[in-house]
C-alpha cells in the first residue's frame, strides 16, 4: 500500500531502463505488439552511440578513408594532391550526425511509435516496480504487468592508480567523439578499439598523437596481425606509438603567458597535462584521453532491490532473462549483460529479449535452443565488429587462439589481400591480410579476420558463412564477382578444401 506522499503507481505491459539503441529496440518490438511499452531515459533519447560513441566517431573517420582512398589511385591522387582535412567542416558534419546533441527527432520517433517516454532516473523499487526521479525532484512509480527490460549501457573506466587523474580532467570517449576543436597536442592512453580509432581520427585533424599502450600490441582480442597492420598504419600517419608504457601521474596547469592571470585555476583558460611515465619520463600534451575499457551503468538503477548486487554485470540467459531473480520478468540487453559490447549485438539482443517478453506476455513457450527464435545465440558464436582505422579491421567469430583455447581441431587459412586483382584496382600499392578458421571436424567457418582498405564491406559475408555454419562444399559454389577485393574467398575456400 502507497504513503499519502508516494506517487499513485502508473501502470504499463513494460518498462524499459535506458533509451539507447538497445532499449529503443525492445520497446519498439514489444509496442508492435500490442503491449503498452514506456521507456525511462535520464539523458538523451538515443543513447551513447548516438552522440558519443558510433555515430560521432565515425562521422570523424569517414573523411580520413575517403582522403586516404583518393590519395591511394594515379590520378585522384595527383586531383587532392597534398591538401589536408578541413577541419571545420569535418566537426560540423560530425554535429549534424550527432543532431547537435537534441533528442527531438528521437523523441518524435517514439512518440510515432506509440512508445510513451518518462523522463528522469529509473530505479528497480521491487517486483515489476520502478521509480523514476525527474530532475526537478518528481518522482513517478511505473508497474509492469509483465516485463522490466534494464538498457542502460556502459560508461568508461578510469583508472584509480594514477595520481592527480581527476584534477587533470581527462577526456572519456565523450569529450573525445564531441571536442568542439582539434587540440594541438592529444596522448591517447590505451590499445583497444576507441583508443586506435579515436587517435586515427585527431591525427588526420591535425593533431599531434601519442599512443600510450600498457602491453605489447594493438587490438589483444583480435588476430595478432590485424594489431600490426593498424600500428604501421598509425605510423603512417604520423602517431607516436609507445608500447609498454605505463601512467603514473597526471598533472593540468594553466599555460604560462596565455590569456589568464599565472596560477589561475587551469578550467578558467587554456591550459596543458603533463604525464608522468611509469620510466620516469614526462610527455606534455594539451589533452589526455584514456580509452582503457567499460564498466555497467547498473550502480544505481535499484538492483539491490531484488536482490542483486549493485554495479556489477548483469548475468542473463541466452534470452536476455536475468538469473538470480524470482520468476522471469527481469531483462537486461546490451552492454550491462557483458556479452558483447557492440551497438549491432545489443539491437540483436533486444530484438531477441522483445520477442520473448511477448511470448511470455502471450503464455507462448520460448524456444532457446541454439539458433532458436528467442536465443542471442550470435553473441558467443558470430558476433561481427570494424575498427575504422587505416586500415580497417573486420572480424566475426573465433580467432585462431579462441578457437584452439575452446578445443575445437581448426586450422587458419591465410591470404595476401593486395595479391587479389580487385584489391590492386582499388588502391595502387594495397596492403592488407585475410584469415578464415576452418573447423576441420565440421568443414565449417568458425572465424574470419580481413585487414586492409574497404574491408568492412566483406564482412557481412563472412558472418553469414560463420552463423549460417554453411558448408566449406557449398560455399564453394558462392561465386565472388570479378574484379572485386572478395575475390579473396576463392584462395581462402583453396586453402579449406585442401
Amino acid at each position: 500500500m502507497t504513503s499519502p506522499q508516494s506517487p499513485a503507481p502508473e501502470e504499463f505491459d513494460v518498462i524499459v531502463i535506458g533509451a539507447g539503441p538497445t532499449g529503443e529496440n525492445v520497446a519498439d518490438r514489444t509496442a508492435a505488439a500490442g503491449l503498452r511499452t514506456v521507456i525511462v531515459e535520464s539523458e538523451l533519447v538515443g543513447g551513447e552511440c548516438s552522440y558519443w560513441a558510433c555515430m560521432p566517431s565515425k562521422a570523424l573517420l569517414r573523411p580520413v578513408a575517403a582522403l586516404a582512398d583518393a590519395r591511394a589511385v594515379a590520378g585522384s591522387r595527383e586531383a587532392v594532391g597534398g591538401g589536408v582535412l578541413d577541419a571545420a567542416a569535418v566537426l560540423a558534419r560530425r554535429d549534424s550526425f550527432a543532431s547537435h546533441w537534441q533528442d527531438d527527432g528521437q523523441v518524435r520517433w517514439l512518440r510515432d511509435t506509440g512508445i510513451e517516454l518518462a523522463r528522469g532516473h529509473g530505479r528497480l523499487a521491487g517486483e515489476r516496480q520502478v521509480t523514476v526521479e525527474s530532475e526537478d525532484g518528481g518522482e513517478r512509480l511505473l508497474v509492469a504487468r509483465h516485463a522490466v527490460a534494464i538498457c542502460t549501457g556502459s560508461r568508461p573506466v578510469l583508472p584509480r592508480d594514477v595520481a592527480g587523474l581527476a584534477d587533470a580532467r581527462p577526456w572519456t570517449n565523450r569529450e573525445a567523439t564531441g571536442a568542439p576543436a582539434v587540440p594541438r597536442r592529444l596522448a591517447v592512453v590505451g590499445g583497444g578499439v576507441v583508443g586506435v580509432e579515436l587517435a586515427t581520427a585527431w591525427r588526420a585533424l591535425g593533431s599531434e598523437v601519442v599512443l600510450l599502450v600498457r602491453g605489447s600490441a594493438l587490438l589483444p582480442r583480435t588476430e595478432p596481425f590485424a594489431g600490426e597492420l593498424v600500428a604501421d598504419g598509425l605510423r603512417d600517419l604520423g602517431v607516436d606509438l609507445r608500447f609498454g608504457t605505463e601512467v603514473t601521474a597526471l598533472e593540468r596547469r594553466a599555460v604560462p603567458g596565455a590569456d589568464g592571470p599565472d596560477g589561475a585555476d587551469p578550467a578558467e583558460g587554456p591550459s596543458e597535462v603533463t604525464l608522468t611515465l611509469g620510466d620516469g619520463g614526462r610527455l606534455t600534451v594539451d589533452e589526455v584521453l584514456y580509452a582503457t575499457g567499460r564498466a555497467p551503468r547498473t550502480a544505481d538503477v535499484g538492483l539491490e532491490q531484488v536482490g542483486l548486487h549493485p554495479g556489477g554485470w548483469l548475468d542473463v540467459d541466452d534470452s536476455c532473462t536475468v538469473l538470480g531473480v524470482d520468476g522471469a520478468w527481469l531483462y537486461a540487453a546490451g552492454d550491462v549483460n557483458h556479452r558483447a559490447l557492440l551497438t549491432h549485438q545489443g539491437k540483436y539482443q533486444a530484438r531477441i529479449t522483445g520477442a520473448a517478453i511477448v511470448a511470455r506476455a502471450q503464455a507462448r513457450p520460448l524456444d532457446t535452443e541454439r539458433w532458436g527464435a528467442h536465443a542471442a545465440s550470435a553473441d558467443s558464436a558470430g558476433a561481427p565488429q570494424v575498427v575504422f582505422t587505416q586500415p580497417e579491421v573486420a572480424a566475426v567469430g573465433l580467432t585462431l587462439d579462441a578457437a584452439e583455447r575452446a578445443g575445437l581441431r581448426v586450422k587458419a587459412i591465410d591470404h595476401d589481400l593486395g595479391a587479389v586483382a580487385g584489391a590492386s584496382l582499388y588502391g595502387d600499392d594495397y596492403r592488407g591480410r585475410a584469415r578464415v578458421v576452418f573447423d576441420l571436424d565440421r568443414e565449417v567457418l568458425v572465424g574470419a579476420t580481413f585487414v586492409g582498405p574497404g574491408v568492412s564491406e566483406l564482412l557481412h559475408s563472412a558472418t553469414i558463412a560463420v552463423v549460417g555454419e554453411v558448408p566449406i562444399d557449398r560455399l564453394w559454389h558462392a561465386v565472388p564477382a570479378y574484379p572485386t577485393i572478395s575475390e579473396v574467398w576463392l584462395r581462402l575456400l583453396e586453402g579449406c578444401r585442401g
